[in-house]
């Protein structure tokens, strides 16, 4: 047949950029990780329901239970350190400060970030709860009537979709840095 003759130098150069890159995957990976994690705490922010008055009480029991009132603790517990805190107020979303305190744990080759919301009641408001059909709640001034409240899965729902979108956000995550990286590789 014929010869053929092959000009390898451009891998061997693509090869030296990767090697060198190598030594700062953890940069990449850990940017990754907090990457997926600000879009899940975004998406849980928003979906995550906020207390308000019933409208339906009387002045009197609004007076005794609701004068003051301000909801969105739970909201604002995604991005607090404690219930204190998210009951303290202040804005409940993300900011680069709040997400540069977020541990990057590393076991092996899985990057973990632990989301919590440390409001006492989370987690029935998150998966639903049991309640005393017929009990009488002075802040309502009504009997319970539903022997269970459904879950609002607020966390549930965003993980779920994140996992379908995580694909595409890490690509693009990864090309722009191998781009700023290694120059255009």
């Amino acid at each position: 047949m014929g010869n053929i003759k092959v000009d390898l130098s451009g891998m061997k150069a693509l090869n030296e950029q990767i090697s060198r890159l190598g030594a700062r995957r953890n940069e990449l990976f850990t940017a990754c990780a907090k990457e997926l994690a600000a879009r899940l705490l975004r998406s849980v922010i928003k979906r995550t329901p906020v207390g308000v008055p019933p409208s339906d009480i009387s002045p009197d029991v609004y007076d005794e239970y609701w004068s003051g009132y301000t909801g969105g603790t739970l909201r604002r517990g995604w991005t607090a350190k404690s219930e204190a805190e998210a009951q303290s107020g202040g804005k409940a979303g993300l900011n680069a400060g709040f997400l540069n305190t977020l541990a990057v744990k590393k076991t092996g080759n899985v990057y973990t970030i632990t989301i919590t919301n440390p409001v006492k009641y989370a987690s029935y408001v998150e998966y639903g709860h049991r309640q005393h059909v017929g009990q009488f709640v002075p802040a309502l001034g009504k009997r319970l009537k539903r022997g269970w409240v459904e879950g609002q899965f607020m966390l549930k729902i965003s993980e779920e979709e994140l996992q379908v979108k995580a694909p595409a956000i890490l690509e693009a995550k990864i090309k722009r840095w191998l781009i700023q990286n290694a120059g255009g590789m």
